[in-house]
């Protein structure tokens, strides 16, 4: 046979050879992304788990069974109804994020774990909310979270998912416990206001009772202030006219020893008698006239005398 003859059909031949080498390589290789696990089985049978990068595979044996990411994801729970300690109705929605950490467990622990999870954590959220009184699901959102992920985590171990957090985005009471409630908050917002106002009454009137004192306080003060200050100034002028009348004495003392101030007394008396007689003349009906002893002469006479005693006796 002519070689030319067999020619194309051993071209043919590596032509499909080189491409069942082509698939094979394709299927052997394999470029995992970033936070991404997959699941390799042979024959049916789990094998490994290859991680990001480049990974070979047997050609025909093994297989990518699952692929799990490992990013966090946020899956909506339904909403559901639950009831409340008190016997509340309630419609309650949330939110789960929840992330893969055992990619075996995710595929052979549990058929679909996201479905399991949000179930569990479904129920999870009816028993704790049955736990709560209407009120506190309102104040305690917190807590209600925190309790509704450590009891999905403690289920979900077997499933090698860790829910990282819960989070309840609504909860609708029934609509007469809406107005019961709205009531309830108009009754408190009142309360709250009228304690208020009273209250500001109140502080009000101690505040002027406060200003007045203080006023009659500052008026008292100000009154005492006065009097002190008058009676000081009554004791210096009293003071100052002692003084001016015990310099006044002093020098007619002094004017009084020499023979003018006699002459000068002697004059001062005569006029005060004088002044004495017209004095009593005028008020009087009756006028006596003054005998030796009544004369002003004789009164002259007889205050000089007192004088001169005074004088000897100095």
């Amino acid at each position: 046979m002519d070689f030319l003859e067999i020619l194309p059909s051993l071209i043919n031949t590596w032509v499909i050879l080189a491409v069942l080498v082509v698939i094979a390589l394709r299927s052997a290789v394999k470029f995992v992304p970033q936070n991404t696990a997959y699941v390799i089985e042979r024959f049916g049978k789990y094998n490994k788990t290859m991680e990001a990068g480049l990974n070979v595979l047997v050609p025909f044996i093994d297989r990518v069974a699952y692929v799990r990411t490992l990013k966090e994801q946020a899956f909506d729970v339904p909403s559901q109804s639950a009831i409340t300690r008190d016997n509340i109705s309630l419609v309650v929605d949330g939110v789960l994020y929840i992330k893969v950490l055992d990619p075996v467990k995710a595929c052979y622990g549990v058929d679909d774990y996201i479905f399991s999870v949000t179930q569990l954590a479904q129920t999870s959220m009816r028993s704790e909310i049955g736990r709560m009184e209407l009120d506190k699901t309102f104040e305690e959102r917190e807590s209600l979270n925190t309790a509704i992920v450590s009891a999905i985590n403690e289920a979900a171990q077997p499933w090698g998912v860790q829910v990282l957090r819960y989070e309840i985005k609504d909860i609708d009471p029934p609509r007469s416990v809406l107005d019961a409630m709205e009531r309830q908050m108009k009754a408190e917002r009142e309360k709250r206001a009228a304690i208020l106002e009273s209250e500001g009454a109140r502080q009000a009137d101690i505040n002027v009772a406060e200003g007045q004192k203080q006023a009659r306080v500052l008026a008292a003060e100000a009154e005492k202030s006065e009097q002190i200050l008058k009676a000081e100034g009554e004791a210096q002028a009293i003071l100052a006219v002692a003084q001016a009348q015990a310099e006044a004495l002093e020098v007619v003392g002094r004017t009084a020893a020499t023979e003018e101030g006699q002459k000068a007394i002697q004059l001062d008396l005569a006029d005060k008698a004088i002044e004495a007689k017209k004095a009593i003349a005028k008020e009087s009906s009756v006028v006596l006239l003054p005998d030796s002893q009544s004369s002003a002469a004789s009164l002259v006479a007889e205050s000089m005398s007192i004088i001169n005693k005074l004088n000897a006796g100095k």
